[in-house]
């Protein structure tokens, strides 16, 4: 991380649709941030299925109902509940292609781009891949394609996939994202100071980063503002104070 940027930290999985739709949320927030010049962002993996096995037979509907052990129409009311958010924001997703495949690869990929620069376009990639085209984000040839078409090296790429290069990159977000007290993605975390849960509000992210970058430039006048709040009155449930 360079000194003199504000690091966000994005855990999320190819296969959230809330991460997708976050994604573009915290974007569009970035876009109207008078800073944003001063953010750097870092994708983080973090698995969902991890034991998922990928099965190119099974539709999300179904894979929904298997996981979940819910109804057929408590499946649709998921899939439609999670479609109108992501046309909000612009995206399309087709439900009827979804491939349902294990990610552990998407994320090696991703620490792969990270390391040429490129970690933002790959993520964007994998993200349309999964929910727009119906590519099975497992398999090692359509991941080689996928990277190629953001600038990486298709040699570089297969030579780290077959030999499990960033594996241990993967795992150690994962395990990072435990420590913290990650239990559900999207999750951000601006500058290792404030945590944003979900795919929140363009508005909600906005007043995120003001907050992280105010304290990020102005540490002492921060932490003098944090202990003021502290030191204010208050009354619990219960406690007969007023």
């Amino acid at each position: 991380m360079s000194e003199d940027k504000i690091k966000i930290e994005i855990w999320s999985d190819i296969m959230c649709p809330f991460c997708f739709i976050g994604k573009r949320r915290f974007e569009k927030a970035l876009d109207t941030f008078a800073n944003k010049e001063e953010v750097e962002v870092v994708w983080k993996s973090f698995e969902l299925y991890p034991d998922l096995e990928t099965d190119t037979a099974l539709g999300i509907k179904q894979f929904l109902i298997d996981q979940k052990g819910i109804a057929e129409d408590q499946a649709e009311q998921m899939i439609d509940a999670a479609d109108s958010l992501a046309n909000d924001v612009g995206l399309d997703y087709d439900w009827e292609k979804i491939v349902i495949a294990n990610t552990k690869k998407a994320h090696e990929l991703l620490h792969l781009a990270e390391k040429e620069s490129l970690q933002n376009e790959m993520k964007e990639v994998l993200f349309r891949a999964y929910f727009e085209e119906g590519k099975n984000v497992d398999d090692l040839n359509t991941l080689i394609a996928l990277g190629v078409s953001v600038g990486l090296n298709e040699d570089k790429i297969k030579l780290a996939l077959e030999n499990d290069r960033f594996v241990a990159a993967v795992n150690f977000d994962v395990n990072e994202a435990r420590q913290l007290g990650v239990s559900g993605v999207p999750f951000f975390v601006l500058n290792r100071k404030y945590a944003v849960s979900g795919a929140q509000s363009e508005d909600y992210f906005l007043r995120a980063l003001q907050t992280a970058h105010f304290d990020w430039k102005n540490p002492e006048e921060a932490a003098k503002l944090r202990e003021e709040q502290q030191k204010g009155s208050s009354c619990a449930p219960g406690s007969g104070c007023c």
